[in-house]
Formats: C-alpha cells, sequence, structure tokens
C-alpha cells in the first residue's frame, strides 16, 4: 500500500494548525485517535486483557483515552504508566485524570521496578499497546523505556503501536537498537515518513491511519508542503 506521508515536526503543526485555525480542541483530536486505534484493535481477536504502556507525552494520553474505550466496549484492560503524575501535561494530564476516576487498573512504575512483575503482567495479556515514545523522540531510548521495549519484545505478544512503534526514529525509520516490534501500528491523520522506510519494515506491521477529525483541507495543505 502506498501513504502520503508527514515529518514529525509537520504532524505536530497539524495539530497545532487544527487547533489555532480551525478553532479545534486538543481533548478532541486526543480522543478521536484514541478511539480509532480502538476501533482497529478491535477487529482483531482479543481473547484476554489489554496491557496498554504508557509514557508521559501525547502518545501516553492517547493510552488513557485508548483504555476509557476499551472498558467502555467491556474489555478487561490495565495501564502501565512510566511517568511521575507530575510529569503529564495538558491533554495527556486531563486524561489521565479522567481514567483516574474510572475502574481501570493504573500501575504507575518509577525508574526502578520489578521486572519479574513486569513480565508477569505482559505474560497474561492477550494484546500489548505501545504508547511510549512519540514522534518527538530521537535516538536510542532512555532508560527505563529501554528495559520496557526489550521485555515487550521478548514477551512475544502482539503489540499495537501508537503513532509509531517505540525506538523508531519518526523521520528516517531508522530503529534503536531497543525498538517495539508492532503487529499493528495505528498512525494518526497520516502516515509518518519513517514508517515506509525499507529498514523500518520488520518493526511496523499492518500500518492502518486512523482519522483524528482534522480537516482534509488542512492535511492535504500539509502533504502539499513535501
Amino acid at each position: 500500500m502506498t501513504f502520503a506521508t508527514l515529518t514529525g515536526e509537520q504532524s505536530r503543526r497539524l495539530d497545532r494548525l487544527a487547533m489555532e485555525e480551525y478553532g479545534m480542541m486538543g481533548l478532541v483530536l486526543m480522543e478521536n485517535a484514541g478511539r480509532g486505534a480502538v476501533d482497529v484493535l478491535c477487529r482483531e481477536e482479543i481473547d484476554g486483557p489489554v496491557v496498554i504502556c504508557c509514557g508521559r507525552g501525547n502518545n501516553a494520553g492517547d493510552g488513557f483515552v485508548m483504555a476509557r474505550h476499551l472498558d467502555l466496549r467491556g474489555y478487561d484492560v490495565r495501564v502501565l504508566a512510566w511517568a511521575k503524575l507530575d510529569e503529564l501535561r495538558g491533554d495527556a494530564a486531563a486524561n489521565f485524570k479522567i481514567l483516574q476516576k474510572t475502574d481501570v487498573p493504573i500501575t504507575v512504575y518509577g525508574h526502578d521496578f520489578d521486572l519479574a512483575r513486569l513480565d508477569n503482567e505482559f505474560a497474561t495479556a492477550a494484546w500489548l499497546v505501545d504508547a511510549l515514545l512519540g514522534t518527538g523522540a530521537r535516538g536510542e531510548p532512555r532508560a527505563p523505556f529501554d528495559t520496557v521495549i526489550e521485555r515487550i519484545n521478548a514477551s512475544a505478544k502482539p503489540v499495537l503501536a501508537v503513532d509509531l512503534p517505540s525506538g523508531l526514529e519518526c523521520d528516517t525509520g531508522r530503529p534503536a537498537s531497543q525498538t517495539v516490534r508492532a503487529k499493528i501500528t495505528c498512525t494518526f491523520a497520516a502516515a509518518k515518513t519513517g514508517l515506509i522506510m525499507p529498514q523500518a519494515e520488520p518493526f511496523v506491521g499492518q500500518v492502518h491511519v486512523v482519522d483524528i477529525g482534522a480537516p482534509r483541507k488542512l492535511i492535504e495543505r500539509m502533504l502539499g508542503e513535501r
């Protein structure tokens, strides 16, 4: 399949212009992203818990939205977060506060955590969701994300990656030494340039472009800037 693509900077600017020029709310864009990713996941067989691994940026916010919608649809879902609560900002922080008021179990890990406990969480999962790192990540993932990515891959569980697999560089498709190997990648508004690079192929799985509600006119304008 051929995709029209955006760089990471263009993708972030698209979100900003959707808010500044069209009056859309960031919370609406994030809600559409998370719900759209759940729509894709629910087309697959889910015969057990879904474990959502979240960092501290907007990808984490997408993961929090996904957890709420999976719970709404009756799935067993758990959230594992690698962020201090005061590190969350903006729409991600807002969605975390919403999620805290639901019955979805949330475990907040620090830099030092019990690997055996984490491996057990993954062993009991039917699916893992990678919502750790976003389009702005560069180079080798720092601790603790490098270890989390390594354990995700070691679990051999099917993974849905949010926007792009953690560890994969958004614009070049260059994988880090620890890069999530996804079965499905749900990328938002348009595919990211790195996802279609040959070196990214072993990591991205099946790519789905998820509509987040940004106006077609704006998306076409951004694509025309390439």
